[in-house]
C-alpha cells in the first residue's frame, strides 16, 4: 500500500508541468513571506483533493484560482506547523536551561537524555502535525480539527504508527534520492563539456557558470515544486489509509 502511494503520487506530482513553473516563479518571491503563504496553500489543495480521493485515482492537479482563499489556507496550516513544533523545541530549551544551570557531567547526560526526549516528541509531533493538517482538509477546513488530539490519535491508530514512520522516512529517502540525482546529472554533464573544452584550449569557466545556473533553475522551478506536490500527495493519501 505505501508503495502504490509512491507510485500515485510521483505520477500525480508529473501531471502538469506548468503548474509546476507557476510554484518555481511563486518561489522566487518566496522571502516576501506572501508567496510562502501561497505556495503552502496550494500545497493544502493538493492534500485537500488527496484526502477526498483514492489511491491511483485520476484527480487533476489544483487551479491556481481564488488567490485569497489560498493565502489564507496557507497561514492556517503554517500556524498548525509551528503550534505543533514550538512543543519539541520548549521541551529542548527547558532542559538546555537546567543542564546549564547544574554544569559539570550531569549536565552532559541531562542534555543526552533531552535530546533523546525532544527527538521522540519530535517524531510524534510531526505525525500529528501532518494528520492535523489533513483531517482539517478532511473535515472541510475547520482550523480546530488540526489539534483534535483524540481523533487525530485514533487516526493514526488505525493507520499504524509504524506505517505513519516508515512512510515518512520514505518520502525523505526518495526526496533526497531524486534531488541527488537530478542535480548530479545535470552537474557530470556540464563538468563533462567544460573538461572536453578545456583540452581544447576553451576557457571551461563560464560552461561551469552556466551549468551551476541551470542546476539553480531546475531546482527552483521543477524539481523544488515536483518534490513538494509529491510530498503532499503521499501525505494526504496516507491520511485515507484507515481501516
Amino acid at each position: 500500500m505505501i508503495l502504490d502511494i509512491y507510485k500515485d503520487a510521483l505520477e500525480y506530482s508529473a501531471k502538469d508541468w506548468t503548474k509546476l513553473v507557476i510554484l518555481g516563479v511563486i518561489c522566487i518571491f518566496s522571502f516576501l513571506f506572501i508567496p510562502l503563504f501561497l505556495i503552502t496553500g496550494y500545497n493544502y489543495r493538493v492534500i485537500n483533493t488527496a484526502v477526498h480521493g483514492v489511491i491511483n485515482g485520476r484527480d487533476p492537479l489544483p487551479e491556481f484560482d481564488d488567490i485569497i482563499a489560498m493565502f489564507i489556507d496557507g497561514v492556517k496550516v503554517v500556524a498548525v506547523q509551528i503550534a505543533y513544533l514550538l512543543v519539541p523545541f520548549i521541551i529542548f530549551v527547558i532542559f538546555a536551561i537546567i543542564a546549564s544551570a547544574i554544569g559539570d557531567i550531569a549536565s552532559a547526560v541531562l542534555m543526552i537524555v533531552g535530546c533523546l526526549i525532544t527527538f521522540i516528541v519530535f517524531v510524534i509531533a510531526e505525525l500529528m502535525m501532518q494528520m492535523g493538517i489533513c483531517h482539517m482538509a478532511f473535515n472541510e477546513g475547520a482550523f480546530s480539527k488540526a489539534f483534535a488530539l483524540g481523533e487525530l490519535k485514533e487516526v493514526i491508530d488505525e493507520i499504524g504508527w509504524f506505517e505513519c514512520i516508515i512512510t515518512y522516512v520514505g518520502l525523505i529517502i526518495i526526496t533526497l534520492v531524486i534531488s541527488f540525482v537530478v542535480t548530479s546529472i545535470i552537474g557530470i554533464f556540464f563538468a563533462a563539456f567544460g573538461f572536453s573544452g578545456a583540452i581544447l584550449g576553451a576557457n571551461p569557466g563560464g560552461i561551469f557558470a552556466i551549468g551551476f545556473v541551470i542546476n539553480a533553475l531546475v531546482s527552483m522551478f521543477i524539481v523544488g515544486p515536483y518534490l513538494s506536490l509529491f510530498n503532499s500527495r503521499s501525505i494526504g493519501l496516507l491520511y485515507t489509509m484507515q481501516i
